[in-house]
């Protein structure tokens, strides 16, 4: 009983804080690229226009909740939340600190794995029930997009995976207390951090929403709280790549004087700012640019990472 309590208390903290964290995202983008743009950014709304978030909360559930009039209303209805739980469920498995995990699995990078392939369903069954040819096109791209990157992230974890002899994260963080994996491992977190961003189908990889080209791509015909469903599901998107690039490259909440957990956020937000940069830094490929990135640079290095990495545990033994 005493046990299922705890549990229970780990799961809505873990809940609310990504919720949080995905709300004040929306914040810290905002200065972010008003920075990097030299403008003055959100600054009206309360100090340092930090109810900018909640005016903008308020804003977008009130408006009108429409839903196409040939669309397939249930599963138009379902489909944002298809694309929010698997991203919520990544976070049970991911170890803040010793002791502060939801579900501590021996198998939780595969859990991740699984739960970002079942995130592409989702904005499918979006594109598909909207009856729009922007909104199809969109998540046909994304579905390309994830697809061909969900294969590159897995090889650049295979590294990690063969150094740690895991695939729980707990131990793939124990294992780096002599040394990150991001030293030996630098072309696999090369290539996980173009994946994560695909994945999240952030700029310049935000082919399947391209503004110019498909109006909001998946999500053109949604609006009100099913709208502001894609936008959580995108910050908890980045703030679950960072954790785990902090995790399996740098050591996770491994540092000096300072908390486990002070540590692996001041570590997470430095990757969230990144990709914040990323944004503001580079333009936006073509379609055929992105995949073929992928296939003739992502999957060599992925693929000569494994090999080198095989090569050196080979000999050392």
């Amino acid at each position: 009983m005493h046990g299922t309590v705890i549990s229970l208390i780990l799961v809505f903290t873990v809940i609310v804080m990504a919720m949080s964290v995905s709300a004040g995202l929306i914040w810290l983008e905002r200065r972010l690229l008003a920075v990097l743009q030299d403008r003055r950014g959100p600054n009206r709304v309360g100090p340092f226009g930090l109810l900018q978030v909640l005016a903008d909360m308020i804003k977008i559930l009130s408006k009108e909740d429409w839903i196409p009039p040939f669309a397939d209303t249930a599963v138009f209805v379902l489909a944002p939340a298809a694309i929010l739980i698997p991203v919520l469920m990544s976070f049970a498995v991911i170890t803040f600190a010793p002791g502060i995990v939801v579900a501590d699995l021996n198998i939780g990078l595969l859990f991740f794995l699984a739960m970002s392939s079942l995130t592409v369903y989702g904005i499918v069954l979006a594109g598909w029930a909207s009856d729009s040819k922007y909104s199809l096109l969109g998540s046909m791209r994304a579905a390309a997009q994830m697809l061909s990157y969900e294969v590159f992230m897995g090889l650049s974890l295979t590294g990690v995976i063969m150094l740690a002899g895991s695939f729980d994260l707990r131990e793939i963080v124990e294992s780096q207390e002599e040394m990150w994996y991001v030293v030996p491992q630098l072309a696999g977190l090369m290539v996980f951090l173009a994946a994560g961003i695909a994945e999240t189908r952030r700029l310049p990889f935000d082919l399947p929403e391209a503004e110019g080209e498909l109006v909001a791509g998946f999500h053109s015909e949604y609006s009100g709280m099913k709208f502001a469903l894609f936008f959580v599901e995108e910050y908890l998107g980045i703030t679950l790549i960072s954790v785990l690039i902090v995790v399996l490259f740098f050591g996770g909440w491994l540092g000096p004087l300072l908390p486990p957990l002070a540590w692996l956020a001041l570590k997470t937000l430095f990757f969230i700012c990144l990709f914040i940069l990323l944004r503001a830094t580079f333009p936006r490929p073509r379609y055929d640019q992105l995949m073929s990135f992928g296939w003739k640079v992502m999957l060599p290095l992925a693929l000569l990472n494994l090999v080198i990495t095989g090569g050196i545990l080979l000999a050392a033994s």
